[in-house]
């Protein structure tokens, strides 16, 4: 596989193939970088902020597009993207107006898999969740419960854990390790 130089969006959230998120760009180098990416001089990855490293961020990162943007009351623009393709971060560069480019190489995403049996509950709270925090659901035109990565992804992009605890699920071969994970946490709290 062949590494692609990339613009490199960096927040402290976990995005993944297939999950979508709102994210306010108001720095004159993020609309810069923005500007260059709608152009197609580059293609876009984003990656969870780390502190104390050579890089700036985790060597996993997700290859994103910008699928929406609106215009905010405070001037401030706010892009909607979606993850497309799982990438490692091999090296990143700081450009003068503070903007980063790195150099990506694409990895394997987890294949579709059916939730079957006692992981059914994991959809079933994922819908639950979804219908109190409207507000994420409304980002997706489709959902798929019925697809263990897709469900397993989107629990890791909103459960409220370091990312880094985080990214260690997301290296894994597949989602296996992400559905029980999750489904021990959620067992223990039906248990409480």
């Amino acid at each position: 596989m062949k590494t692609q130089e990339m613009a490199l969006l960096i927040q402290d959230a976990v995005l993944l193939p297939g999950g979508r998120l709102e994210i306010r760009i108001a720095s004159p180098c993020e609309l810069r970088m923005i500007a260059e990416v709608l152009k197609g001089h580059y293609q876009l990855a984003f990656a969870a902020q780390k502190a104390g490293s050579d890089l700036p961020c985790y060597i996993t990162a997700t290859r994103c597009n910008i699928i929406d943007f609106n215009q905010l009351a405070d001037n401030t623009l706010s892009i909607v993207i979606e993850g497309s393709q799982r990438v490692k971060i091999l090296s990143a560069a700081q450009q003068r107006d503070g903007s980063w480019i790195a150099r990506a190489l694409p990895c394997q995403n987890w294949i579709q898999e059916p939730i079957a049996g006692e992981f059914e509950i994991i959809s079933a709270a994922l819908e639950q969740f979804y219908q109190v925090n409207p507000d994420l659901l409304d980002l997706y035109s489709q959902v798929h419960l019925e697809d263990a990565t897709w469900v397993s992804q989107r629990w890791l992009e909103v459960l409220p854990m370091y990312n880094r605890d985080k990214l260690v699920l997301v290296e894994q071969p597949n989602c296996h390790k992400t559905m029980d994970f999750v489904l021990q946490l959620l067992k223990s709290h039906v248990d409480v």
